[in-house]
């Protein structure tokens, strides 16, 4: 496994749990603030940190397919959190800093993971 991967690994994890941290934060203190704020919602998300769970997995334990599995997942995040998750659910969310701070967070780190993964695939390395 390449530092890159390894690297990226890392990101995805804190990414991770950073998202599913703010979203506890919102089902217990923001409750009912949007349909977005339950109980309900946090369990349906729970599929995606599952995935999630299996692709960061993938990448620490180095099997083959885990850089391009890493890269096409952060690759569908980034896309879902710009075009889906900022205009519907975030807005019906009526967001705060906390909210506009996770939100850049959580994109950036995906941006991050995604550049070192494209770097991975196509054989590049870091130097130190």
């Amino acid at each position: 496994m390449s530092a890159l991967v390894t690297h990226a690994a890392w990101i995805l994890l804190v990414t991770f749990v950073i998202s599913a941290g703010y979203e506890l934060y919102r089902v217990t203190m923001k409750a009912g603030v949007s349909r977005h704020d339950s109980t309900g919602s946090f369990v349906r998300s729970l599929v995606l940190y599952g995935v999630a769970t299996i692709v960061i997995a993938a990448l620490f334990s180095g099997v083959s397919w885990a850089a391009w599995a890493g890269l096409v997942f952060s690759t569908v995040m980034i896309l879902v959190s710009i075009f889906y998750y900022n205009p519907r659910i975030l807005l019906e969310r009526q967001p705060g800093i906390i909210d506009w701070f996770e939100d850049l967070v959580f994109t950036g780190l995906l941006f991050v993971a995604a550049a070192l993964l494209t770097y991975e695939v196509i054989g590049m390395t870091l130097q130190s």
